[in-house]
């Protein structure tokens, strides 16, 4: 973004009227918002919109001030930390120490961290506890970072709408959960502050449901496309010398396809009937199921999209198969003309099979391709290796 751009309010907002929202939020609760990204931008328009006053602290206010609501109050990191009693820090963690100033104004308050990390974090410190270090005083609640600007800005329905949270304190706790309820969200408590780090990793893991499925996926594909190659491929090479790796490419996976699609789709319904017998087995419904059923059931929708992505990818491979099959066709057809026209009728066997012939098609690509014609003693030379092959003679 360029910086003229940068300029501009990300959020625009409808110019106050005669009895606005900025008349009716003198007694709304006030929530306090450090820093000035697109984030706390997006934030700041939610919590005016869901009836809060909200105070914005920015190093430089007078010109991050048009990038707020006009209903925003955007003044100094120190002004807006002493008139909040709940405090959004929307500021990475390599700024935190920024805020060491701020340490006497923010003892006994609620600080909301909604950093996330740019890795995977499994040792180290969460962001929210290096936060709750720096400040011993206040209490730190981690939330809102599985939350996007974007959702914050066109609202809990067009996004996920689950805010997790965790924290130390129970009472805190409960006020950001209110908070979230009040925005449209539905918070879930995931315990101590300790659970911070899991929080932070929740938005790096990509598809963390999708790791099963896929690799069952893969290793079926492969046991099913290796059987094919040793069944459709290797073994008449192997018995007949028949050379038919041309169908690698398309048709042992079309064949290997909807093999795969089978199995999982089988897949999907099969813990179902397990988790019904096992039912059946145990007299009720309302003990929990083991761990490994529990995820098989949860993995049923992945491993039912996977499923119908293989039949997908079949349906296409079936369409290329006759385009396939004609091209093929037109050469095996010129290599056999070519046969007939230079090699005696009564020469030729009566079960001569097309296919070969397409080292006389091969060879005559190639010539053509070198811009020379094969010459009489080429082709004779060429058929007399061909018919030793099947035990003849020119």
């Amino acid at each position: 973004m360029s910086q003229g751009d940068m300029k501009q309010p990300l959020l625009t907002s409808p110019p106050a009227t005669q009895g606005s929202l900025t008349d009716h939020l003198t007694d709304a609760p006030l929530v306090g918002i450090l820093g000035t990204g697109d984030f706390s931008r997006s934030l700041a328009q939610r919590l005016v919109a869901s009836g809060y006053r909200v105070v914005v602290g920015s190093r430089t206010p007078k010109r991050s001030a048009g990038l707020f609501p006009e209903e925003a109050d955007v003044t100094t990191q120190q002004e807006a930390a002493s008139r909040a009693e709940l405090v959004f820090v929307g500021l990475f963690v390599e700024h935190y120490l920024t805020l060491r100033g701020l340490k006497e104004v923010l003892a006994g308050k609620v600080l909301v961290d909604v950093s996330n990390g740019t890795q995977i974090n499994h040792n180290e410190p969460s962001n929210a506890e290096q936060l709750a270090a720096l400040f011993p005083d206040s209490v730190v609640v981690k939330g809102f970072n599985v939350i996007s600007a974007w959702t914050l800005q066109t609202g809990p329905r067009d996004g996920s709408r689950q805010v997790l949270l965790c924290s130390d304190s129970v009472s805190a706790k409960n006020s950001v959960a209110q908070l979230s309820r009040n925005m449209g969200f539905i918070p879930v408590d995931l315990g101590r502050l300790s659970s911070a780090r899991n929080i932070e990793n929740a938005p790096l893991r990509l598809f963390p449901t999708w790791t099963r499925p896929i690799l069952c996926t893969l290793s079926l594909f492969l046991f099913f496309f290796l059987f094919n190659f040793l069944h459709d491929v290797l073994h008449p090479y192997i018995t007949s010398g028949r050379n038919v790796f041309y169908k690698l490419p398309v048709e042992t996976v079309n064949v290997t396809l909807p093999a795969v699609a089978m199995v999982m789709l089988a897949l999907v319904y099969l813990p179902g009937l397990l988790a019904a017998f096992l039912q059946l087995q145990r007299d009720t419904k309302y003990r929990r199921f083991p761990d490994w059923l529990d995820r098989w059931l949860l993995a049923r929708k992945q491993m039912g999209l996977l499923a119908f992505l293989c039949a997908a990818l079949h349906a296409i491979y079936s369409l290329c198969l006759p385009m396939r099959r004609s091209a093929r066709y037109m050469m095996l057809n010129a290599a056999s003309k070519m046969l007939y026209a230079v090699m005696p009728l009564d020469v030729l066997p009566d079960d001569l099979h097309w296919e070969d012939s397409v080292e006389f098609c091969r060879f005559e690509h190639f010539t053509m391709k070198h811009r020379a014609r094969p010459t009489a003693e080429d082709l004779h030379s060429r058929l007399h290796h061909w018919c030793i092959r099947h035990q003849l003679h020119s």
